[in-house]
């Protein structure tokens, strides 16, 4: 008797154990198949833009953290001075942007910001 799998043998729970058993995929990449029409890639421009874009946020983020009036969103993370959040009953801070995102929507937090 060998320690091999193969196709077709055995009780068929070699990789039905896992969480991806059942997935199949498109190519012999590993590549899930598209859901839906394919976008037209543009290129690396786009991808160079949004890696600028996300310095550049990150950046303020950090200008805005080193104030000592400042504190994080609840839901996006990124820091705001404390006059442009507002605390919520849920026991976190939100600022303008999430707070349209989330409408009335209560959420519960596993841990509550300290209202200052």
């Amino acid at each position: 008797m060998s320690n091999h799998y193969t196709t077709g043998s055995g009780s068929g729970a070699s990789s039905n154990n896992n969480a991806f058993g059942g997935r199949r995929t498109g190519s012999l990449t590993g590549a899930l198949p598209a859901l839906g029409p394919e976008k037209p890639y543009s290129g690396a421009f786009d991808f160079d833009q949004m890696i600028q874009a996300l310095r550049e946020l990150f950046e303020h983020d950090r200008q805005i953290a080193s104030q000592p009036d400042s504190t994080r969103c609840g839901i996006c993370y990124l820091y705001f001075p404390l006059n442009e959040l507002c605390y919520r009953e849920d026991g976190f801070y939100i600022c303008s942007a999430c707070e349209r995102s989330l409408g009335k929507q209560s959420i519960s937090m596993l841990r509550q910001q300290q209202k200052f």
